[in-house]
């Protein structure tokens, strides 16, 4: 988790500093300016991310010859689902970068789609030699998954009709486990999958055009973690108070914004709105739970 929310605070950062007024209009031909610009400024915060992750995180860590790690079956595939989100916002937002620097779509896009696989694979790499972990073929294969979901929207739509996003709120158990699902609440937020949602956004106004319905008008589908206090185990029991916790999945339906679509006349106001679509707003929400049904007027 650590490189998904390195990758999104990096990604949200550079999209707002491509925002201001002077930015926000794509080229109408090749700038060599822009791509020099764009193509150092992705290669900076790769290596930089490589390099002091190696010195500050991974030199922490045991090491190990070079080996494999199947984790397929841990924390719920929350951390799968993870990898899926983070590689199909890379692919977007380096799509969206080499557009602005005037390349055409297509090249844009298999741009994006080879930074995105090719970033997540080196945290992969670096894994390969930590005692505790490995390389993670379930990992690749979520990475590769999320890349193509972004690079088939691309080339088939030349647009994005459906969105990931991600939403947090805090649970009450990480206090239970704290050293695993974090002390604070930034550690949390990278932690704790009970209280991580990551969402399928789509308007049905996107795909059938005459519906009326408005195209920033979306539904979304979210999938979650309850109770989930240990990666590969299915129960955990607290040994201070006894009680037994079972994991279960939750799956929620919702109602969400594309913020790229609204009918906002400003283009660098609507550049920047744009931005919020890494995150799903709070809407209500149905959630099946185990064979339960329930629901929330507001969910985070």
């Amino acid at each position: 988790m650590r490189a998904i929310f390195l990758s999104l605070i990096f990604l949200c950062m550079s999209s707002f500093g491509f925002s201001q007024q002077s930015f926000f209009e794509s080229s109408d031909s090749i700038s060599k300016r822009r791509v020099i610009g764009t193509s150092v400024g992705i290669g900076t915060f790769w290596s930089g991310t490589m390099i002091g992750l190696s010195q500050v995180w991974y030199n922490e860590v045991e090491k190990a010859p070079w080996h494999t790690f199947d984790d397929s079956r841990n924390w719920l595939q929350m951390d799968k689902v993870g990898h899926f989100y983070i590689s199909h916002k890379i692919s977007q937002f380096c799509r969206d970068k080499y557009v602005w620097s005037g390349l055409d779509n297509e090249t844009s896009t298999w741009i994006g789609a080879g930074i995105s696989v090719g970033y997540q694979t080196t945290f992969e790499f670096l894994d390969a030699y930590s005692k505790d972990w490995g390389f993670s073929w379930s990992d690749v294969a979520a990475n590769t998954l999320g890349t193509i979901s972004y690079t088939a929207q691309s080339l088939a739509w030349g647009e994005e009709r459906i969105i990931p996003k991600f939403s947090y709120s805090p649970t009450p158990y990480a206090a239970i486990r704290p050293q695993v699902l974090g002390s604070s609440f930034a550690e949390s937020i990278m932690k704790d999958y009970n209280g991580q949602t990551y969402w399928l956004s789509f308007s049905p106004g996107t795909f059938f055009k005459d519906s009326g319905i408005p195209e920033w008008a979306c539904v979304s589908f979210g999938y979650s973690a309850h109770a989930k206090l240990k990666g590969d185990e299915e129960s955990y029991t607290d040994l201070e108070t006894g009680i037994n916790y079972q994991s279960q999945r939750e799956f929620l339906l919702s109602l969400d914004i594309d913020f790229s679509r609204l009918p906002i006349k400003r283009p660098w106001l609507k550049a920047i709105v744009k931005q919020f679509n890494y995150f799903k707003i709070p809407f209500p929400a149905l959630r099946l739970r185990g064979n339960q049904l329930g629901g929330s007027l507001l969910y985070f």
